[in-house]
């Protein structure tokens, strides 16, 4: 499936519970046609946020810690990165951002996506 029509599904699912929404703001990333990066978030009734169209062009942040999340990855995504260089920003940014916000913790999972693989990570943060 392709990860635009899977964002529209997402979408769908979320605005038909629009009176008693999932409490959840998603983020769905994949390679589309020709290896092209697709990303984008929506808020919890289903509006659909794009890379291309918001704030930042080449990323999106969800969650409570999305304000300080954009200036840390504003601050340190440059176009262009290798696979490693890149999951070293989003684990740096992620982790930086989350210890400005009390209501985030515990750390994260990164998911590197190439045209050959798929990568997972586990980050461990603060424990409070």
């Amino acid at each position: 499936m392709k990860p635009e029509t899977f964002a529209s599904l997402v979408s769908a699912i979320l605005y038909e519970k629009r009176f008693g929404p999932y409490l959840c703001q998603p983020v769905i990333a994949g390679l589309g046609e020709d290896d092209k990066p697709f990303i984008c978030t929506m808020d919890s009734i289903g509006a659909k946020y794009y890379a291309l169209t918001e704030l930042a062009k080449d990323f999106v942040v969800s969650g409570t810690a999305s304000e300080s999340l954009y200036g840390a990855c504003e601050a340190m995504y440059k176009p262009d990165m290798e696979a490693e260089e890149l999951f070293e920003t989003i684990s740096q940014a992620l982790l930086s951002s989350v210890d400005r916000d009390c209501l985030s913790g515990w750390g994260g999972h990164v998911y590197v996506v190439t045209p050959n693989e798929i990568k997972e990570r586990i980050l461990k943060g603060r424990m409070d």
